[in-house]
């Protein structure tokens, strides 16, 4: 799941929000403007090349999303050009993983997430090894609004890494806010101070584990 920003929306609500892994915009995009030039020049097979050998796709940081898939809001505007250039890419070589992955940013920062789950699962299925694509198709999956499917898929990165900070924060949101599951949620977010005692957002973890606790009391 290079930093990118990661902004947090609270909701008045109080509800939080399942979030991303991402590149840092700049990187991220260099090579898609490399790729649209090298197609000018009919250099596809040159760019080919450079997307294979290039650096792997790094995620230390996150991008915020909304607590429940029917507060998503309206979908935004993509880059057409540049989703069409992955898509002639993937029509060419289907098991690039880079390009289906970003291919899924793409669409998924335009919260156009049910677009996106295809080429995430499309990344998975050439390179099932990357956690950060992993997650990022389990929270598309949240937003998409099928919180089951989204459970099953946390729980494939968790087997890639247990301690992986994102999956099991995401997880939490899930089960408590998709499910009402808040021991599940108390559990899992718990697993992540545990495995990660330098998580930076600590303390709105523990916070979040006690008002699980609370609604767990009340709902049980």
């Amino acid at each position: 799941m290079s930093h990118r920003r990661r902004p947090h929306h609270p909701r008045e609500d109080h509800h939080v929000t399942a979030e991303r892994y991402d590149d840092d915009p700049p990187q991220r995009y260099t090579w898609i403007v490399y790729a649209i030039a090298m197609l000018l020049v009919g250099g596809l097979g040159g760019y080919m090349l450079s997307v294979t050998a290039g650096p792997a796709r790094s995620a230390a940081t996150t991008s915020a999303l909304v607590a429940a898939p029917s507060a998503a809001g309206s979908t935004g505007m993509v880059d057409e050009r540049t989703l069409q250039t992955y898509r002639d890419i993937l029509a060419r070589d289907p098991k690039n993983a880079r390009a289906a992955a970003d291919a899924g940013n793409l669409l998924y920062d335009a919260r156009r997430y049910a677009e996106a789950i295809p080429f995430y699962r499309q990344a998975m299925a050439a390179d099932g090894s990357d956690v950060n694509v992993s997650t990022d198709l389990g929270t598309a999956l949240w937003y998409a609004g099928q919180p089951d499917d989204a459970i099953a898929q946390y729980e494939v990165s968790l087997r890639l890494d247990p301690t992986h900070a994102q999956t099991l924060f995401n997880l939490g949101i899930v089960k408590s806010d998709g499910k009402r599951d808040y021991s599940g949620a108390v559990r899992a977010w718990e697993t992540l101070l545990q495995v990660n005692p330098t998580y930076p957002d600590a303390q709105r973890v523990r916070t979040l584990i006690g008002e699980a606790r609370a609604k767990s009391g009340v709902a049980n």
